[in-house]
């Protein structure tokens, strides 16, 4: 049955006197004293990522007060993964938006709930890809968004679909917490042993760290030079680049890309974040093995955005090609795994300051030279295969979770067009989310 509820243009869903809209065009020096404000790269996966949000000055931000966030509104990123929505939390309000972002506030008999879920679906995300621009780097103008045809069926029944996809989205944001609580958890515990060398300080001063003897009589109780610093005594200082083989991904055109969803996806930037999308290239191309990727590789993007860019990924959306600007972090041995992906993590913080330093026009990146200048430590295999029993269980599971995810993930976004076409009626989508969340 197909449903017979209007389509209507978004522009025509928003509220009369705030019509779509961009925000700071200039946002100059940061601020920490000022307003947060949201970049087109802080929307993804259908949230605001408050953690990398960057700051404006008070003064600024009133330059552009018609996009004071009030907190409920959808915001859009335009430009490099356009299409990206999410819903301005209410913790937010008073904050800002950038120039790559849009602001749409909906009128009171519009559920923005239901507008965003539909904008996220695989059909709202075809619909704006057909409105994107650029050879490049994709956009979205505000010109065309406001005339993407969203269907509107009655409140109530915005609502009522709204509510049952609003439960996955608590289910999945329940197992987002928790793998922030087991990261947390297995990065405190690389700091202490291979940062701070708690097991060592503790031994050499006669106290307890609840570590098992066996554990505890792997260390050693003195420290030796190394250039300008000081490394537990038969511990390894080697540059960064030595613990993995870093394989950089293949031009784009080089997988001659179709937008028929035909072959692998090819990961770009974007689709670490955001997983495969509606944007998303695909290839038939047999390109080298080298270049192809799969669950659980570990993906360590080098470019782009200092702040929201350059970072490390664990893939958990199966068979893929390898872009460029992303290297594939391949252990020589699988007890370095572990070892290898929070030591990335953990240097998050400097990449980002080494591409800052060598930011232009927004990006900035990190070479194999600096990986080779960057210095880590490195511990004898023993003191890592007993510091893996700690925390490679709690990879495994945050690992798990993720997977976890991206199932509900895709049921949310299976039975949205459904309940749209009226092929599934709203209690038997009830039925099937109480199954799962």
């Amino acid at each position: 049955m197909v449903s017979d509820w209007p389509q209507t243009p978004l522009c025509d869903l928003t509220e009369s006197n705030t019509p779509v809209t961009y925000g700071v065009v200039k946002p100059g020096k940061e601020d920490p004293e000022g307003v947060l404000f949201i970049r087109g790269g802080d929307i993804a996966d259908g949230r605001i990522l408050t953690q990398q949000l960057r700051t404006i000055s008070k003064d600024v931000s009133h330059q552009y007060r018609r996009t004071l966030l009030r907190g409920g509104e959808l915001v859009m990123s335009l430009v490099g993964n356009p299409g990206q929505v999410a819903i301005v939390p209410a913790s937010l309000e008073g904050s800002n938006i950038a120039r790559q972002a849009a602001l749409i506030r909906l009128r009171a008999e519009v559920d923005a709930r239901f507008v965003m879920y539909f904008l996220n679906s695989r059909v709202g995300q075809e619909e704006l890809g057909a409105h994107s621009r650029g050879s490049v780097q994709q956009v979205i103008n505000l010109r065309d968004l406001k005339t993407v045809r969203i269907p509107t069926p009655p409140l109530p029944q915005q609502r009522a679909i709204a509510f049952i996809l609003g439960a996955l989205d608590d289910k999945i944001e329940l197992n987002r917490q928790m793998n922030e609580t087991l990261e947390t958890m297995a990065r405190s515990l690389f700091k202490s042993w291979f940062v701070d060398f708690d097991p060592l300080r503790a031994k050499a001063e006669g106290r307890s760290l609840n570590l098992p003897e066996t554990v505890s009589e792997l260390f050693p109780i003195t420290f030796e030079d190394f250039g300008s610093g000081i490394i537990p005594k038969g511990w390894e200082a080697i540059p960064a680049y030595d613990i993995a083989t870093f394989v950089n991904g293949a031009a784009y055109a080089n997988f001659e890309p179709n937008t028929d969803r035909i072959g692998l996806p090819i990961i770009k930037i974007a689709e670490l974040k955001a997983g495969v999308t509606a944007q998303t290239g695909f290839s038939t191309v047999e390109m080298p093995e080298k270049y192809r990727m799969d669950t659980g590789d570990i993906l360590f993007s080098w470019s782009g955005n200092p702040d929201t860019s350059i970072d490390t990924f664990v893939w958990a959306h199966g068979p893929a090609w390898l872009n460029q600007h992303i290297f594939k972090v391949v252990p020589p041995k699988a007890e370095l795994r572990a070892f290898i992906l929070m030591t990335l993590r953990y240097l998050r913080p400097v990449f980002a300051e080494i591409a800052r330093n060598k930011q232009t026009t927004g990006l900035g990146h990190v070479t194999v030279a600096d990986l080779k200048r960057l210095m880590i430590v490195r511990p004898p295999t023993a003191i890592l295969l007993a510091w893996n029993k700690f925390v490679e269980p709690l990879i495994e599971r945050s690992f798990g979770i993720q997977l976890e995810n991206n199932t509900l993930a895709a049921l949310r976004d299976t039975l949205l067009p459904k309940l749209i076409s009226g092929e599934l009626r709203v209690q038997a989508a009830e039925k099937i989310v109480e199954a799962v969340a």
